[in-house]
């Protein structure tokens, strides 16, 4: 499970894998500073893997609601030295969208990418192609700046999944290998409530795109909005929304909260398999 097919690898085991978030940033939404000081992250990450992470998702660029991009000096600084730290030890992939992070990332040691933009920056699609490297596909309406201003849809499911699906023939048009495409609904990303409810309830539709899917879902505002609970205080609540998402098909969940989210995906496992 070391090197870059190192994703691929674990979705071979045929279970859902848990990626422990890591944001090395200073505004990310839930934990936005906390990691900045790269020994503090690499202590993290090296926490979520004896918490049971298959994954670690290293990100350096915050892209909650309103949110604004690093330079890309800025972006480099943050996220290499901790991918150089945690290589080896773990499945790590690299939260971003820009193609020089990507390139610098798979050669510290990154076995996957994961970008909020779909590959739409020029450049990415070749880069990940030539990287030979899985990569996460992501729908977000407009941008982290903007998304959340009115999103609006006539057929959110159709819509999410017609994104994904011309994305994805990019790809394979650019050459990246079947076997390396990974889709993301993007809850939250450019959506109402109603919208991110809707896609969970109907993520099996997904299935058709022949992809697995990855889901992020821990902390988010939807379970504030449903719970009325902030921030700190929606574990119960994410955990409740990744067992949904497995059992409609999810088989990547990106969190923040890893040991409980591990023992949550063994439990349902468990009774699907009995």
């Amino acid at each position: 499970m070391r090197g870059r097919n190192a994703l691929c690898e674990l979705l071979d085991t045929g279970g859902t894998l848990v990626g422990g978030i890591l944001n090395v940033t200073p505004d990310s939404f839930s934990d936005g500073g906390l990691f900045r000081n790269t020994a503090r992250a690499v202590e993290r990450g090296l926490e979520m893997v004896s918490e049971g992470a298959d994954l670690v998702d290293i990100g350096g660029e915050s892209t909650r609601p309103g949110s604004h991009s690093p330079s890309l000096a800025e972006e480099l600084d943050r996220v290499i030295p901790v991918v150089e730290a945690l290589a080896g030890t773990v499945a790590l992939s690299v939260d971003t969208s820009r193609p020089e992070v990507m390139r610098a990332a798979v050669a510290a040691g990154a076995s996957m990418i994961n970008d909020v933009r779909a590959l739409r920056r020029p450049g990415a699609v070749a880069v990940v192609a030539e990287l030979d490297v899985p990569v996460c596909l992501m729908h977000m309406q407009r941008d982290p700046a903007t998304m959340q201003h009115d999103p609006r849809y006539d057929q959110v499911v159709h819509q999410v999944r017609a994104f994904l699906a011309d994305r994805m023939r990019a790809c394979l048009d650019a050459g990246v290998r079947p076997e390396h495409l990974v889709v993301d609904p993007g809850f939250g990303f450019g959506k109402t409530l109603a919208h991110n409810l809707t896609l969970l309830a109907s993520l099996r539709e997904l299935d058709s795109l022949g992809a697995p899917i990855m889901v992020g879902l821990s902390r988010k505002s939807m379970l504030g909005d449903l719970t009325g609970r902030p921030v700190s205080e929606r574990l119960a609540g994410s955990v409740a929304a990744a067992v949904l998402a497995v059992q409609r098909g999810a088989r990547i969940l990106r969190v923040h909260d890893v040991a409980a989210t591990r023992d949550a995906v063994t439990i349902t496992q468990a009774l699907a398999e009995a």
